[in-house]
């Protein structure tokens, strides 16, 4: 393995240093490179790869991290290492990724970032992104703060009754119902206290702001609804009001699209949206929750087909990526805002509405929430409006009888993940509900005990599936009797590879071999006899099997 990545990237950069390269443009480097995503310079490699090697005058790295904490504001702090690489020698500095911006001593601004061609590029870190990056750190809430400009003229009663309309509507607080416009702005962080007195802040101005404020304010503030049938637009409209009367307007214009259908269950029609309508609130409200007020772009609702994708700009904030959505704790990045919204009712109060999300999707038998398209400059999620199974979620919802409760949202994960895979390991299902394996153990168990999965062998490599009783409901028993015809004949080749090579094999053979159970591995072998694969020898403790 190569000690040095084969081409430059966002998060590496190669610099020449045959000539000795100069303090400055390290220093430089390295600052660009903690106002970007952090990452890592290698020192004596060309910018096509090649390793020429560190100038003499570089030779001793003692000093370069002090050298770099000295010449940087505030001191950055990165490590130094020395490689060797075919004989000649290469400084890798490893430069962290900064909340902070970091300027050179002689207050250079400069971060790194890609260009349309997907290379690298260092350009100037202007004062406006200062507070993005800030907020995407959780270092600063910029929705608490007032923009520039604002005043208390520029709040709308009207939009304020709405938001009183909201908490009764959607369950909020209520204990705010009583309270004075004047004490209701400030419970929920609409305006702030200034020495020029109470300023609407920019949640105040989102969520009751009048709309030509809003507009001269927050420029950035816009969602679009957007409808597309194949390559045409069907339907393409904007909105800039404020955030509960734009929400309304997001409803309506989905609300006839989202078609609702029953089925019977038991003594009860159950409806069957489109699309859970918690799920689409959550995910409309998360949008314009955590998009970036500093970036121009709207946050998009587009219907296309069997897909609703809702995308917002900004990218995850610090902390949060693919792989920890399901479990990492709540982080807004407009902390005021989120908080707003939840008082008022239109989110999830624990702050874990992505469990809304996915749980609205997956107990009607869809594809998980697909976020894989974000990148560092947008979040987009993809939301499946394919035909619900019925046939699914009539098991759940007998589960859910049965238990006098809702299946968590790990158990769903679980069953979709075997629906899909067919076949997993503990160790596979908890990547996908995103735990450790010893976390979810008590999760796979319970659906195992409730007859909606089957285990397979034993030990590391006990497997799971869905269930013969399950697959039986879904209609899909040829699914079951693949898997189990195919467990029976990988068994079978183990066995008698086993035999080919040592005569013979005992009981304690099979169960190491297949990772089985003792009961597991007697009824294996009986069947391999009575099928006359096969033959006994000895008895009891002696016994052994060879083949027929």
């Amino acid at each position: 393995m190569s000690l040095i990545p084969s081409a430059e990237s966002l998060t590496c950069e190669f610099k020449s240093d045959r000539d000795r390269l100069p303090d400055r443009d390290l220093i430089e480097a390295v600052v660009c490179m903690a106002n970007g995503e952090g990452g890592e310079i290698y020192l004596g490699v060309e910018d096509d790869g090649r390793v020429t090697g560190l100038h003499k005058g570089h030779r001793f790295l003692d000093g370069m991290a002090a050298l770099i904490a000295n010449r940087t504001q505030p001191a950055l702090r990165v490590s130094v290492e020395q490689l060797e690489v075919d004989g000649l020698a290469v400084a890798r500095i490893s430069v962290p990724k900064c909340g902070q911006p970091v300027a050179t001593s002689d207050g250079l601004l400069k971060r790194r970032r890609l260009q349309a061609n997907g290379q690298p590029e260092c350009v100037p870190y202007l004062p406006h992104e200062f507070a993005s990056r800030q907020a995407s750190f959780g270092l600063l809430d910029v929705s608490a703060q007032p923009p520039a400009g604002a005043l208390a003229s520029d709040l709308d009663p009207i939009e304020r009754a709405r938001l009183r309309q909201f908490i009764e509507r959607f369950n909020g607080d209520r204990a705010l119902l009583e309270l004075d416009d004047a004490q209701l702005d400030a419970a929920l962080g609409l305006t702030v206290r200034t020495p020029a007195g109470y300023l609407p802040s920019l949640t105040g101005l989102l969520l009751i702001g009048n709309e030509a404020s809003l507009r001269a304010l927050v420029p950035t503030h816009e969602i679009a609804f957007q409808i597309l049938e194949g390559e045409e637009v069907r339907f393409n409209e904007f909105s800039r009001a404020p955030l509960l009367r734009a929400f309304e307007w997001v409803e309506t214009l989905f609300k006839p699209l989202n078609t609702e259908r029953e089925f019977q269950s038991g003594l009860f029609r159950v409806p069957v949206p489109r699309l859970d309508q918690r799920a689409f609130r959550e995910a409309i409200a998360n949008a314009i929750t955590h998009r970036d007020y500093a970036l121009r772009g709207a946050v998009h609702v587009r219907l296309s087909g069997d897909t609703l994708t809702i995308s917002n700009p900004g990218g995850f904030v610090e902390g949060v990526t693919l792989n920890n959505l399901l479990v990492t704790e709540p982080r807004p990045r407009n902390p005021a805002l989120a908080d707003a919204l939840k008082r008022i009712g239109l989110v999830e109060r624990t702050g874990r509405g992505v469990d809304l999300i996915y749980r609205g999707l997956l107990r009607y038998g869809r594809h998980v929430p697909d976020f894989s398209l974000s990148d560092s400059h947008s979040v987009v999620l993809s939301l499946s409006l394919a035909a619900a199974d019925e046939a699914f979620l009539k098991v759940i919802l007998e589960e859910e009888a049965r238990g006098h409760k809702e299946l968590p949202v790990d158990s769903l994960i679980v069953l979709a993940a075997l629906r899909e895979q067919r076949r997993a390991s503990s160790e596979q299902l908890a990547a996908f509900v995103q735990k450790e394996p010893a976390r979810i153990t008590g999760t796979i168990e319970a659906l195992v005990e409730a007859g909606l999965l089957q285990a397979h062998g034993a030990g590391r490599g006990r497997t799971y599936t869905l269930s013969p009783t399950l697959y039986g409901l879904l209609g899909e028993q040829t699914e079951y009797i693949q898997q189990a015809g195919f467990d029976r004949l990988q068994q079978e080749q183990l066995i008698l590879g086993f035999i080919a090579q040592n005569g013979s094999i005992t009981r304690k053979d099979v169960m190491r071999l297949c990772r089985l159970t003792t009961s597991q591995a007697y009824k294996l072998t009986k069947q391999l006899c009575e099928d006359g694969v096969l033959e006994k020898q000895g008895f009891r403790k002696d016994s052994s099997y060879r083949k027929r």
